[in-house]
């Protein structure tokens, strides 16, 4: 496991990470050998379950499963029972989160890559003189299409490419706007509005956008929205992560597609004219 942890630290190091995340390893023996590598987004029953099925010794994942404080990971609790289930199949447990948000290349360059994206850039790179400052790193990026498309056509482009999900794929902005320069951010992104505006460009992929923020942004001109699942931003570095350790180290590696979006049905408002007249 020590060849595998210093791999992803020397591609994520953990410096890179937020002051409020938790990244790392976070269950296994350093000595134990690591033959089979499990990853996925997030660390839930499911997730877990596939890993014991499919018998493997490790599980890299980009969300932490104990983001904050615990005081105690007994069983009768939702994360002491993952905790327990890993411990005694002996599986161990990597994080690495938004430390691979900033990497180049990193969560959000192999979301680019699903649209064809070129002239890659950073959205929001980091503070000059802090651990992640360099060449290309950096939250999300900004490139140019491969061809210009409407926001109704690059909306439904992006319910194509990414990975399908109940939640698909909405836009906010007007249809018909033509988009060339885009910008996307895999996970929670409307802390980076003002970024996209700054950026210049046509339009900001993300997911989690709120209500209130859209809004706002929409109303000072910013550029159109497109907002998609969580799970379906980050869902495509997994390829990147487990090409990286079966090259790098010859390991075997599985690449997770349960869908672990919470949101499981959705239903479109009829269109007004399909609506039938109220009594």
């Amino acid at each position: 496991m020590t060849d595998v942890v210093a791999e992803l630290e020397r591609r994520y190091p953990p410096a890179w990470a937020e002051d409020w995340d938790r990244v790392g390893l976070v269950l296994g023996e350093l000595s134990a050998p690591v033959r089979r590598v499990l990853c996925v987004v997030d660390v839930v029953p499911e997730t877990v379950a596939e890993a014991l099925a499919a018998g493997v010794d490790m599980i890299v994942a980009h969300h932490p499963l104990l983001l904050r404080g615990v005081s105690s990971v007994a069983p009768t609790t939702y994360k002491g029972r993952i905790v327990h289930q890993l411990i005694r199949a002996g599986v161990a447990l990597y994080v690495a989160h938004t430390n691979a948000d900033v990497a180049a290349p990193g969560v959000s360059d192999a979301l680019a890559a699903r649209f064809g994206l070129t002239g890659l850039r950073p959205l929001h790179p980091p503070a000059p003189g802090s651990p992640a400052h360099g060449p290309g790193r950096g939250i999300g990026r900004v490139g140019e299409l491969p061809r210009p498309m409407t926001l109704a056509e690059l909306a439904r482009h992006a319910a194509a490419v990414l990975p399908a999900t109940s939640w698909g794929v909405r836009a906010a902005g007007d249809p018909g706007r033509t988009v060339r320069r885009l910008a996307v951010s895999g996970g929670s992104g409307d802390a980076f509005l003002a970024d996209a505006t700054a950026a210049g460009v046509d339009a900001y992929l993300t997911a989690d956008l709120r209500h209130h923020p859209a809004g706002e942004h929409l109303a000072a001109d910013g550029p159109a929205l497109l907002d998609a699942a969580h799970w379906a931003t980050e869902r495509p570095w997994l390829d990147d992560l487990a090409a990286l350790l079966r090259e790098a180290l010859g390991v075997e590696t599985l690449v997770s597609d349960l869908d672990t979006d919470p949101w499981t049905v959705h239903a479109a408002t009829p269109a007004v004219d399909d609506k039938e007249p109220r009594p």
